[in-house]
């Protein structure tokens, strides 16, 4: 079985694939601060919530945004299963390519879902990743990276905003039933979801016209499925996105 973890500013995200079948997806809390011992037994709880036996497991994939728990977390699973997790980046994924003259600094999040757009999409394509951060990735038709958009995430935009007003108490996100909103919540709820799907619309159209034709759209995190429901444009949603494309490098460089 293969492990996949991928390591976010907010959360850490954990899957399990028997084969092509992904048995489970969980999620810690990103906690800088904890031990290599202290995320082994969180991972191990996990696997015997789901019912997997630690010694099922004989590979593992690692993305990371975190470079502090990227040792940690590397070490864990040496120590615990006493195998070498593959760890995402620009150098053990050399398949994921840029544009001539673009540095590829791209974080191991981008690499991950470019390498998932280009095996399971049409190129070109525009990968949306909503987490902490939104970064929209533009692939061309020959399945290079052209350039990046990276905007502050809805919870992070949202954050900004309530801490900042003292009047503003802590708003759930979702969609009101209008766009004008009639009392402060609506509004500020109007501004996030209808103002960020009208957001994506405008940048997905603005990243064709420099890619130079219409592509194809896909979006993964937490909040897209919510917000890409009120774009304009097509956008498929992939939930799975980026643990599909940690099986799809791990498949790829497992030898």
């Amino acid at each position: 079985m293969l492990l996949t973890v991928d390591v976010g500013n907010t959360n850490i995200t954990l899957g399990v694939y028997d084969g092509d079948k992904l048995l489970f997806v969980s999620r810690l809390s990103t906690k800088p601060l904890l031990t290599e011992d202290q995320y082994a037994a969180d991972i191990l709880a996990i696997l015997n919530l789901y019912k997997v036996e630690a010694e099922q497991i004989d590979g593992a994939v690692l993305s990371s945004v975190v470079p502090s728990l990227t040792g940690y977390l590397t070490k864990a699973i040496r120590r615990f299963w006493k195998i070498e997790p593959y760890v995402v980046s620009a150098e053990t994924v050399p398949e994921v390519t840029v544009i001539p003259g673009m540095v590829n600094s791209l974080g191991a999040d981008l690499i991950v879902g470019a390498a998932a757009a280009k095996a399971l999409y049409p190129c070109p394509s525009i990968v949306i990743d909503m987490g902490t951060a939104t970064t929209l990735t533009g692939i061309n038709r020959k399945g290079e990276v052209c350039g990046v958009v990276i905007l502050p995430g809805l919870n992070t935009s949202l954050d900004a905003l309530t801490s900042g007003a003292a009047q503003l108490s802590a708003i759930s996100l979702q969609a009101p039933n209008h766009v004008l909103g009639t009392n402060t919540v609506e509004c500020i709820q109007s501004g996030m979801i209808y103002g960020t799907a009208c957001m994506l619309d405008g940048l997905c159209d603005r990243m064709e016209a420099e890619i130079g034709e219409p592509c194809t759209v896909v979006a993964t995190g937490g909040l897209a499925g919510m917000v890409i429901a009120h774009c304009r444009r097509k956008i498929l949603f992939s939930d799975m996105l980026l643990l599909d494309g940690l099986k799809l490098i791990w498949e790829n460089h497992k030898r």
